[in-house]
């Protein structure tokens, strides 16, 4: 180990998506650099935008420069003409030469020569941090530990419940969070009723909803970045609130809309109206009850024939609800949301040291074929990488 500084340093990578394992390597990085740039290196064969992963590594590392950019070419260790490719879309992206390279596996000591840099190896073999994208994508509820607050809140299956005035919603709610463990969201737009100046009797306005929306949204998402599992339960959310705008106000705001369009969840819970009203002294009566609940219904059919969630009247006791909306939010819990399969790998165990083919066994480089006397594979021939010449190296 040395304590060397180097001046510009590199991290790259697909972050699909960002976990601690990037964050480890990133850091180790900005220990020894005075100035590091990240590259997410997408394809088009990925699902999840390169913009959001650098927007989530720029939060969670405030001090690297991150950038993003396309990368299509094949993925084949072993081939010169791919190496030739994404190093070009790496230059491409970098606004300063670097004299540091930090990876984890071993390809970073072929492409620290290819930029005349130094290798700055972190945590081989994934000891310290174990786990890998492919193993987040595979099971993010098994490697929450490893993900970051933002990455958390992207993962998160959200189910919200409404209804009508006096439906039970806030029940349902609540008995669900409690059943499943899971941070509370609770109704602003009540708080606000409660508190609003000139009370309940006072004419209602769209900047008021927009005011609702927005904090109704703003809970949400910080419960989504603190939940435990990949999972939440909402007590009503923002298209409940387009609704309650018709309502008081006579016609649909076009801005709450809009909001609601970018917050469709995974399902949606409707309490039925068929149980007792009962008058809390801030709901409007029961005479209003079924003629909501009836627009609820509507709108709901429209957002899912839209393409949005699918939606689930709840009727019955207490109980009865509830068990119904267990047997509904458990699959949620158990399916990922799903990422597309990135380009394929080959010969990923396999790195150029200087134009010569070496395999990766356990972090040390061997021949990648047999030489005079020597079996193929043979670790009695093995050395480290960083003992192969090729490139300056840093085990630091």
């Amino acid at each position: 180990m040395t304590g060397a500084r180097y001046r510009h340093g590199l991290v790259i990578g697909k972050f699909y998506p960002p976990h601690a394992g990037h964050l480890a390597l990133v850091r180790h990085a900005l220990a020894r650099c005075d100035r590091v740039t990240v590259q997410v290196l997408t394809s088009s064969a990925e699902s999840l935008p390169g913009e959001l992963r650098a927007r989530w590594l720029r939060e969670e590392l405030p001090t690297a420069h991150v950038v993003h950019g396309v990368d299509d070419a094949p993925v084949d260790y072993a081939d010169p003409a791919a190496w030739d490719a994404h190093v070009a879309v790496m230059r491409g992206l970098l606004d300063a030469p670097v004299d540091a390279v930090a990876t984890s596996d071993a390809y970073g000591a072929e492409l620290a020569r290819r930029l005349g840099a130094t290798w700055l190896q972190a945590d081989p073999g994934r000891r310290a941090v174990p786990v890998s994208g492919t193993a987040v994508r595979a099971d993010p509820a098994g490697h929450w530990w490893a993900l970051p607050a933002s990455v958390r809140a992207w993962y998160v299956r959200r189910v919200v419940v409404l209804g009508a005035e006096s439906t039970g919603t806030t029940t349902l709610a609540e008995d669900l969070t409690a059943l499943l463990g899971l941070p509370t969201v609770a109704e602003f737009g009540r708080e606000w009723s409660a508190e609003r100046p000139g009370g309940l009797e006072a004419p209602w306005h769209t900047a008021e909803f927009d005011l609702v929306a927005r904090e109704q949204a703003r809970r949400e998402d910080d419960a989504a970045r603190r939940t435990p599992v990949p999972l939440l339960v909402c007590d009503t959310d923002v298209l409940a609130t387009t609704v309650w705008h018709e309502r008081y106000v006579g016609t649909p705001s076009p801005t709450v809309r809009a909001l609601a369009a970018t917050r469709v969840p995974d399902l949606y819970l409707l309490t039925g109206d068929e149980i007792p009203f009962v008058q809390d002294g801030m709901r409007d009566g029961e005479h209003v009850r079924h003629a909501m609940q009836d627009r609820f219904r509507a709108v709901l059919a429209e957002q899912e024939a839209a393409g949005g969630a699918p939606w689930v009247e709840l009727r019955g006791d207490r109980a009865t609800r509830l068990a119904h909306a267990e047997a509904l939010v458990r699959p949620l819990l158990a399916t990922p949301r799903p990422l597309a399969d990135p380009l394929p790998q080959a010969n990923g165990d396999v790195v150029h040291l200087g134009g010569v083919p070496v395999r990766v066994v356990d972090g040390r480089a061997v021949a990648a074929a047999a030489g005079p006397g020597t079996r193929a594979g043979d670790t009695a021939a093995a050395v480290p990488v960083a003992a192969a010449g090729r490139v300056p190296h840093s085990d630091a």
